[in-house]
C-alpha cells in the first residue's frame, strides 16, 4: 500500500517537472522569437505603429484687380461668404451624415445644385440611406454569380449597378425635401478630389448661415467657413467682351486644359480667366495659394499642422485705357451708328462701328472701343452690345487707307518716286470691267494721289511692281511675285500681319486668291479692295507712318503693381512697367516718309477726301477710305449670293508737326446704294475733336 504511493507520488512529480520543463522551453522560445523580432524588424515595426500621412492643402487667395491708366478700378472683387468642404477620406456613411447636418443649417439653391440631381443620384442616395434593404435587392445566388462572371475590380461596379436598378420610383420618391437638401450637399461633397477645398455655398449665404454653421463645426468634419469673391464692373458692359471672363467655383478649371492647370499646382475647382485679359494675363492675376501642411496618425487624426508657404493675392494690372475717353468714343459711335442707320437709306446691314485710339510712339491702347447694334427678338428694337473685341476678331476690307503703304512700297521698288506723276484715266484691261478713280483726275503727282484718293494712280504703281505694262483694251501681263512684293511690304507696315496685342485670339485677316487668269486683282490689291485688315491692324499702320517707321506693337496693359497698398502709396509697389516693343523698322528713306505724311496732311485739307478736318486746330493727317465689297455678316444666310455693300475707313494721327495719338476708324456695311453717308469720318472727327478737348 505505501509502496503504490510511493509509486504514484513518483509519477505525479516526474509529470510535473516535466510540465514545468516544457513550459520553460515554450518561454524561452517566445523569449527568444521577442528578441530576434525586436533586434531584426524592431524599427521597421515601430516606423509602421508611428507611421504618419503628410498632407498639404492649398487655400485660394483673392485675384488680382484691373485699373485703367489713371488709376480708376474697372474690375474689382466683391467679398462674399462661403462654406467650403475638405474631404479627408471620409466614408460614405460619414458623409451622409454631415450633408444631414449642414442641410439643417443652410439652404441650397435649387436652381443651381438640386435640379441638378439625376435618377441615378438618388437612387444611390436611397440605397445609402437605407442598407439593410441593399441586402434584400440581390439574392445570394445572384450576388455569388456575379463574382464568379467578373473580377474583383469589376464586380462592384456590376453590383451596384444591378441593386441600382431594382431601387423603385416609388423608393426615389420617398425622398423628403430634405433627404433632397442633403443629397445636393452630399453630391458636391463626393465631387471633388481627396484633401482639395470644395464650395458648399458661396451665393447668398446669409450670415445666420455662416454663424450656425461656425458654431457646429466640430460636429461636422470638413467642413468650413471662409471667404470668397465675385468679380464686379465699375463701368458696366464697358470693355467687358475685351477684360475676358473668369470661371466659377463649379465648374472651376477648363476640362480641355485639366493636366496643364493641374500640372502648375491648380485644384479643379479653382477659378481661372477663360478669355481675354483674364485669361492672357492669369499667372499674374491668380496670385499665389497659401500651402498649409497637416500630418495625420494612423487612426487619420490630425495631429499637426504648419504653413508651409503663406499666400500672395493677385497682382493688379494697370491698363493703357483711360476709361473716360473711352466712355466718351463709345457714345459717339453709339450715337452715329444709330444716326446713320435711321437717317439713311440702303443702311439695312449697318451694324457695327470701331474706333481705336493709340500713342503712335509706346503701342499703349488708349481707347479700344466697339458697338454693335442687335436685334431684341422679344421687343423687336435695336440694342446696343459692346463690340470692342471686333477691333482684332473681325477683318475687312478698308479700301483707300491703305494707299499710303501702297506709295511707299512703289517707292521703295523703284517704280516710282516723290513727286512721280501719271494720268488718272479710265483703265480698260481685257476681260476685266473698266477701272477708275471715284473721279477722273487727269495728270497728278504721288502726293495728289494720295489728297484725292486716286485709284488709278495705285493700280498702275501695282502694274509696274508686277513688271507689267498697261495698255488700253490690251490683256495684261504680270508677274504674279508682285502680290508677294506688295503683302510682304505692307506686312512690315502691320497691314495682314498679326499686331502682336497683348491679347488673344487676334486674327490676321484674309488673302484674296492669286488667280493667274485675274491679273487686275492686283490693282484691287493696291486700293485696299481685295485683302481684309482689323481695324487694330490699321491702327498700327497709321502709327508706324506718324513715327517714321517704326511697327509698334499696341498693349492694352501698361503696367503690373502688387496687391498690397503702401502706407504712402495708393496703389501697390510697380512690379513691370510695358515697355515699347520695336517690331521691325522700314527701310525705306528719311524723304520718302516725309513726303506720305505730307500727303496725309493734304487729305485733312480743303481740297482732300477729309477736309471735314480742315481748320482743326490739332494739325491733323491720315487718309479716307472707302471699299467696295460683299457682305458677310448675321444676315448672310438670307442671300443666295452676298449683297454687295460699301466700307469705310479712316487712319489719322495729331498733331502732324509732333503726333501723340493715332486712331483709325472701321465702319462695315455702311450701305448698298452709289452714294452714302461716311460714319467713317463723322466718328474720327467727333473722337479727335474731344480727345483734344479732353486735354484742356
Amino acid at each position: 500500500m505505501g509502496e503504490r504511493r510511493r509509486k504514484r507520488k513518483f509519477q505525479l512529480s516526474l509529470r510535473l517537472n516535466l510540465l514545468f520543463l516544457l513550459i520553460f522551453f515554450l518561454f524561452s522560445a517566445l523569449i527568444l522569437r521577442l528578441g530576434f523580432v525586436q533586434i531584426v524588424y524592431g524599427d521597421e515595426y515601430k516606423r509602421e505603429v508611428d507611421k504618419t500621412e503628410d498632407i498639404v492643402i492649398s487655400t485660394t487667395v483673392p485675384r488680382g484687380e484691373i485699373y485703367d491708366r489713371n488709376g480708376n478700378s474697372i474690375v474689382s472683387n466683391k467679398g462674399k461668404n462661403a462654406i467650403l468642404f475638405t474631404n479627408w477620406k471620409y466614408k460614405p456613411d460619414e458623409l451622409r451624415k454631415t450633408a444631414e447636418k449642414l442641410a439643417d443649417l443652410i439652404k441650397m439653391d435649387s436652381k443651381k445644385e438640386i435640379d441638378k440631381i439625376t435618377d441615378i443620384d438618388k437612387k444611390d442616395y436611397w440605397l445609402l440611406l437605407h442598407p439593410k434593404e441593399v441586402k434584400e435587392k440581390v439574392t445570394l445566388e445572384e450576388d455569388n454569380a456575379l463574382k464568379d462572371k467578373f473580377s474583383d475590380k469589376d464586380y462592384q461596379k456590376k453590383f451596384n449597378e444591378l441593386i441600382r436598378s431594382r431601387v423603385t420610383a416609388a423608393e426615389t420618391e420617398s425622398l423628403t425635401a430634405h433627404d433632397l437638401e442633403s443629397l445636393a450637399i452630399y453630391r458636391l461633397m463626393t465631387s471633388g478630389y481627396y484633401y482639395t477645398p470644395i464650395v458648399i455655398k458661396n451665393d447668398g449665404v446669409t450670415e445666420e448661415e455662416l454663424a450656425k454653421v461656425s458654431e457646429n463645426l466640430s460636429s461636422m468634419p470638413g467642413v468650413d467657413t471662409a471667404k470668397d469673391w465675385d468679380r464686379t464692373y465699375q463701368y458696366g458692359d464697358t470693355l467687358k467682351s475685351v477684360l475676358g471672363k473668369v470661371s466659377s467655383t463649379q465648374k472651376g478649371i477648363p476640362a480641355e486644359q485639366k493636366d496643364e492647370y493641374l500640372a502648375k499646382g491648380y485644384n479643379m475647382n479653382d477659378r481661372v480667366g477663360l478669355s481675354y485679359i483674364e485669361k492672357q494675363y492669369e499667372d499674374v492675376l491668380r496670385g499665389k495659394k497659401q500651402a498649409v501642411e497637416y500630418v495625420k496618425d494612423k487612426k487619420d487624426q490630425i495631429v499637426s499642422s504648419e504653413v508651409r508657404s503663406e499666400g500672395k493675392a493677385g497682382s493688379d494690372l494697370f491698363l493703357s485705357i483711360d476709361m473716360k475717353l473711352q466712355l466718351e468714343v463709345e457714345k459717339i459711335i453709339e450715337e452715329e451708328l444709330r444716326k446713320t442707320k435711321a437717317g439713311y437709306a440702303g443702311t439695312q446691314f449697318l451694324d457695327r462701328a470701331f474706333v481705336v485710339l493709340m500713342d503712335p510712339h509706346t503701342g499703349e491702347v488708349l481707347t479700344m472701343a466697339g458697338k454693335q447694334l442687335v436685334k431684341n427678338n422679344k421687343t423687336g428694337t435695336q440694342e446696343v452690345q459692346d463690340f470692342a473685341l471686333g477691333n482684332i476678331t473681325t477683318s475687312y476690307n478698308v479700301g483707300s487707307a491703305v494707299k499710303g503703304a501702297m506709295v511707299l512700297t512703289g517707292y521703295k521698288e523703284g517704280v516710282i518716286h516723290p513727286y512721280t506723276t501719271m494720268l488718272d484715266e479710265v483703265m480698260s484691261v481685257k476681260g476685266s470691267n473698266d477701272f477708275k478713280s471715284w473721279k477722273v483726275m487727269n495728270t497728278i503727282n504721288d502726293l495728289q494721289a494720295l489728297q484725292q484718293s486716286s485709284n488709278v494712280y495705285m493700280a498702275k504703281t501695282a502694274i509696274a511692281i508686277g513688271k507689267g505694262h498697261y495698255a488700253a483694251g490690251q490683256p495684261l501681263n504680270i508677274d504674279l511675285q508682285a502680290y508677294t512684293t506688295i503683302r510682304n511690304s505692307f506686312g512690315e507696315m502691320g497691314l495682314g500681319v498679326r499686331t502682336g496685342i497683348d491679347l488673344p485670339n487676334e486674327m490676321a485677316g484674309f488673302k484674296g486668291d492669286i488667280n493667274p487668269n485675274l491679273p487686275a486683282n492686283l490693282m484691287f490689291l493696291s486700293i485696299g479692295q481685295y485683302d481684309t485688315y482689323t481695324n487694330m491692324q490699321l491702327a498700327q499702320y497709321i502709327s508706324t507712318i506718324a513715327n517714321g517707321g517704326y511697327r509698334i506693337e499696341p498693349h492694352i496693359v501698361k503696367e503690373i503693381r502688387s496687391s498690397g497698398k503702401g502706407k504712402e502709396e495708393k496703389y501697390g509697389v510697380l512690379e513691370q512697367e510695358i515697355k515699347p516693343n520695336v517690331l521691325n523698322k522700314l527701310d525705306i528713306k528719311e524723304e520718302w516718309m516725309n513726303q506720305v505724311q505730307k500727303g496725309f496732311r493734304m487729305v485733312m485739307q480743303p481740297g482732300g477726301t477729309g477736309s471735314v478736318f480742315a481748320g482743326s486746330s490739332y494739325t491733323p493727317a491720315g487718309k479716307t477710305g472707302t471699299a467696295q465689297a460683299f457682305y458677310d455678316g448675321p444676315m448672310r444666310g438670307e442671300y443666295k449670293m452676298p449683297p454687295e455693300v460699301m466700307n469705310v475707313s479712316l487712319v489719322a494721327y495729331a498733331p502732324y508737326e509732333n503726333p501723340e495719338v493715332a486712331m483709325a476708324v472701321m465702319v462695315p456695311w455702311v450701305y448698298t446704294t452709289d452714294n452714302g453717308p461716311s460714319p467713317n469720318l463723322t466718328i474720327g472727327k467727333k473722337v479727335m475733336d474731344k480727345y483734344f478737348d479732353m486735354k484742356k
